[in-house]
């Protein structure tokens, strides 16, 4: 059953994010961050009338206002509110979707897993390098591939900032999966912050079962149109009102 103060929970989070990114440069940064993410540690499924759902379920709810042609898109996206200064939503994977690896240019982000498992791959962008890339159809860039781990509503917030794991890939594993994502300031293209794609050129993709070989380790990326297979619905928002 959803908690007593579960509308006090996500508008004191909403809150929580306006006061930390209102001044991301400010003294008090890091201590308002903390405070957010401990926040964003106790929000559940159930905070948001969310339940995990098989593909029928999926397939109604994408199919409400017939956008996708009777196609379910792989991911869906919850909006609950924006500022200026941050967004907020609920991204919700089908089993064994994918959402490709991309970056956040100058972009702060958390990532609170509300059901299934997530496989997060993390990278660094890097300085351009001295040596030659990899023969290859566009862009490339040099990246620090920091890491690859799995993430379940037990493990706490995976965080991103500018300079830091910047760049990810997340799969749903074993089922379908759904977080509460948090990224300040919102993507704008007008502003710099527009998403681009990547490819990996080296080694198994990010998301691939596989073990990656000594993490962390720098690698080439190739940027890449967005995958055809990959598209992200929309879907109504079903939890707590949040007034900013």
């Amino acid at each position: 059953m959803p908690r007593d103060n579960m509308a006090s929970l996500i508008q004191r989070v909403a809150r929580q994010a306006r006061i930390t990114f209102r001044s991301p440069a400010g003294p008090a940064f890091g201590e308002n961050l903390h405070r957010l993410q401990q926040l964003l540690d106790e929000v559940r499924a159930e905070d948001l009338h969310l339940a995990p759902r098989g593909p029928s379920a999926a397939a109604a709810a994408a199919g409400g206002g017939l956008p996708w042609a009777g196609v379910v898109p792989p991911v869906s996206y919850m909006h609950i509110c924006e500022t200026e200064s941050f967004s907020m939503g609920v991204f919700l994977l089908r089993s064994g979707a994918c959402i490709p690896l991309h970056d956040h240019p100058g972009m702060n982000g958390m990532l609170k897993v509300l059901y299934g498992t997530l496989r997060i791959a993390c990278m660094d962008t890097l300085p351009p390098a001295a040596a030659a890339p990899p023969p290859a159809a566009g862009p490339c860039h040099r990246a620090l591939f920091r890491s690859r781990q799995h993430y379940t509503p037990a493990s706490p917030p995976c965080l991103l900032s500018p300079h830091t794991d910047n760049l990810h890939q997340i799969d749903a594993v074993d089922g379908p999966a759904a977080f509460l994502d948090i990224l300040a300031p919102p993507y704008d293209p007008q502003h710099g912050r527009d998403c681009h794609y990547y490819r990996l050129l080296e080694g198994p993709p990010p998301g691939a079962g596989a073990e990656q070989p000594g993490l962390p380790r720098e690698v080439w990326l190739m940027e890449t149109p967005q995958a055809s297979d990959f598209w992200c619905g929309g879907e109504p928002y079903p939890g707590p009102r949040v007034c900013l």
